[in-house]
């Protein structure tokens, strides 16, 4: 097949979204498929360039103003009066049979599905990101922009969804109903071995952390992952462990945690690492006595590779998260109730006190992310359902 994977953010943009389009592109390409990727402009990347088997595209882009509405995030748009005739030639030029979009409100996926439709060309949406804020001034914002900026051209060429968990399930059920034509259940894929050769001593002398018990935290902070119940609960968990140390690894768009940090005195104990490179994070979680941060009450990327690397993982997370696949407190996962600091409190100090009994729940959560969760498990159930659509369209 000639796959086109499409995304605002790529490499060398950091996230979870864009990771993962970078390594489905690697594995289509890798598995005998010719692959395109069209992205934004980011970061000094080369705006044409050949690796790992694809051919990547950057087109030029603008960065969205930083607004309290867009928290400060790095949004990138590509929308020019140039876009249209340079994302045409690009496309006509690789004749895809397919088209696989990340991320439901970006400039080029609006774009790229416009062009399906012209030529009839089946596309797969991966739906990464819920348009939703915490804050309740910003709730009936969110909701007009997805009802009168996203779904109306979703409609326009209705892909196929990808939905990675049951809250993302919930969500497009009742944001883009008549807007798609199926939904596919796929999990985010990690590779379970890659952090094989990680030292956990760069981490702990980088940071000066010693012997210190480390709560790792890994992720961009944003309002739906901030930060801010997990700081509330490092009171308590220094009551039992003085020396432990709360590790936030990611871009902070939001520093409601480091403020509620100084409130409660424990600004001493809150390190702020910033975007680290990806190669990096096996150290961390080599590091790492336990990995926990919020994630909208699901479960994303970044605690499964903890997962993966054996990190026992503390969550506010539902045990139906993915679908037909069993989350189970204290055997191969820790549960919190969401917004529960003091709860999550004594799940930290469970784990810290017992490095035993949270060994055996880690090595449990390992082989859930083996059966699971495996990058190659993830491309084959993405390759099967693109292998379908550009079947019918040949029929």
């Amino acid at each position: 097949m000639r796959i086109a994977v499409v995304n605002n953010f790529f490499p060398p943009r950091t996230g979870g979204s864009a990771h993962l389009s970078e390594a489905l592109a690697k594995g289509y390409a890798a598995r005998g498929h010719d692959v395109l990727v069209i992205a934004a402009a980011y970061g000094g990347a080369p705006a044409e360039e050949e690796r790992d088997g694809m051919r990547i595209v950057r087109l030029p882009s603008w960065q969205l103003p930083q607004t309290r509405l867009a928290v400060s995030f790095d949004i990138l748009f590509a929308s020019r009066p140039s876009l249209w005739r340079r994302l045409k030639n690009v496309l006509d030029d690789f004749r895809p049979d397919v088209i696989h979009q990340h991320g439901q409100f970006f400039d080029l996926t609006w774009a790229t599905g416009l062009y399906a439709r012209k030529r009839k060309i089946p596309t797969l949406l991966s739906v990464h990101t819920r348009l939703e804020n915490p804050q309740a001034s910003y709730h009936g914002i969110f909701r007009f922009l997805d009802a009168t900026m996203v779904r109306p051209p979703m409609k326009l060429h209705r892909p196929r969804l990808v939905v990675m968990d049951v809250l993302m399930d919930e969500y497009i059920k009742a944001r883009y109903k008549g807007a798609h034509t199926g939904l596919e259940y796929i999990p985010v894929g990690v590779e379970p071995d890659f952090t094989a050769h990680a030292d956990a001593g760069i981490v702990r002398a980088r940071h000066q952390l010693g012997d210190a018990p480390v709560i790792l935290s890994i992720g961009h902070v944003i309002p739906l992952r901030d930060r801010v119940t997990l700081t509330e609960a490092m009171p308590k968990v220094l009551s039992e462990f003085p020396e432990a140390k709360l590790l936030v690894v990611g871009r902070t768009y939001f520093d409601a945690y480091q403020r509620r940090a100084e409130e409660l005195g424990v600004a001493h104990a809150v390190i702020d690492a910033g975007v680290v490179p990806k190669t990096d994070i096996p150290h961390y979680l080599a590091a790492a006595s336990v990995e926990s941060h919020e994630q909208g009450i699901g479960l994303g990327t970044a605690s499964l590779e903890a997962m993966a690397a054996a990190v026992p993982v503390v969550a506010p997370v539902r045990p139906d998260n993915f679908p037909g696949i069993d989350l189970v407190d204290g055997e191969n996962i820790h549960l919190t109730a969401p917004g529960d600091a003091e709860g999550l409190a004594d799940k930290l100090i469970t784990v810290l006190a017992d490095p035993e009994k949270a060994r055996h729940v880690a090595e449990a959560g390992r082989e859930l992310v083996r059966e699971h969760f495996t990058m190659d498990r993830v491309l084959d159930k993405h390759l099967a359902v693109l292998e379908e659509q550009a079947a019918r369209v040949r029929r």
